[in-house]
């Protein structure tokens, strides 16, 4: 019998409990993930330590199971920022026309055409000690333009509509259609991106700390993956946990966010 929609995004949200829930029963009943223990250098997986540690004795599961809860609930909360400020700016310039729909539609081309990671580099070698805050406010420089960008195509399909019409010959506003019709009828095609939004930031965020821009903590899955390179030949499987766990976090946060996609529900 072939499951409901509704089913098969639930079933797509799966991978993502499973990863947050796995990792936060880690993290509860785990050492501190900055623990050291300088004579367990590069051990390999084994009954008290199932990851193996990695430099200075770092028990890898731990310093794991916390980065991957700290890159989840960054790229969860930055894609949430690029969500509400995008559909309702996308979904004003397609409605309003003229000059703001093409300035808006500017703005998304140089925001896109600029990579984020430059960005962060620029921003993050100006700061001392970065945090995740910081890194949270350089990807949420840049994360409204995707959002913004589908919402704007589809008002543009959506602002001849007879619902949009209809309240327009009721009196309704600018400001009132945008809000109470068109940004409802927006969420379901612009929130498919949220997942790719997440992924991507999960991955920039370990690909900055695998640079050496993360935080100083240590506490983050590139940092994991610059001591697996840095200890290939000696110490593989440190390179393969944080291989495995970035590739993880960021594919279960693709597939949750193919949920909200009604058409791929159908499938």
């Amino acid at each position: 019998m072939k499951p409901s929609a509704s089913g098969v995004a639930v079933l797509r949200l799966v991978p993502l409990v499973v990863v947050v829930g796995a990792a936060l029963v880690v993290a509860a009943g785990s050492r501190s993930p900055v623990r050291l223990a300088p004579e367990l250098s590069w051990a390999a997986p084994s009954s008290a330590f199932p990851l193996g540690c990695g430099d200075a004795g770092v028990d890898l599961l731990a310093v794991v199971a916390h980065a991957t809860l700290r890159g989840i609930a960054l790229a969860a909360s930055v894609a949430a920022i690029g969500f509400v400020i995008g559909c309702p700016l996308g979904a004003a310039a397609g409605l309003f026309r003229g000059r703001f729909e093409r300035v808006v539609a500017r703005a998304c081309d140089l925001v896109q055409a600029f990579p984020t990671f430059l960005l962060a580099l620029v921003v993050l070698s100006a700061v001392r000690s970065p945090s995740r805050v910081h890194l949270g406010v350089v990807f949420a420089i840049t994360a409204w333009a995707p959002f913004t960008r589908l919402a704007l195509a589809q008002t543009r399909v959506l602002r001849d509509a007879a619902f949009v019409e209809a309240a327009r010959a009721l009196g309704g506003g600018n400001v009132r259609v945008v809000a109470l019709h068109l940004v409802p009828n927006l969420l379901g095609v612009v929130a498919v991106q949220l997942g790719a939004a997440a992924a991507a930031i999960v991955v920039s965020e370990a690909a900055l700390s695998f640079v050496g821009f993360g935080t100083p903590d240590g506490v983050s899955l590139g940092s994991v993956l610059d001591q697996g390179v840095a200890a290939m030949l000696r110490a593989p499987h440190v390179l393969l946990v944080g291989a495995a766990s970035v590739f993880a976090a960021s594919v279960s946060l693709m597939i949750a966010g193919r949920a909200f996609d009604r058409r791929a529900s159908r499938q």
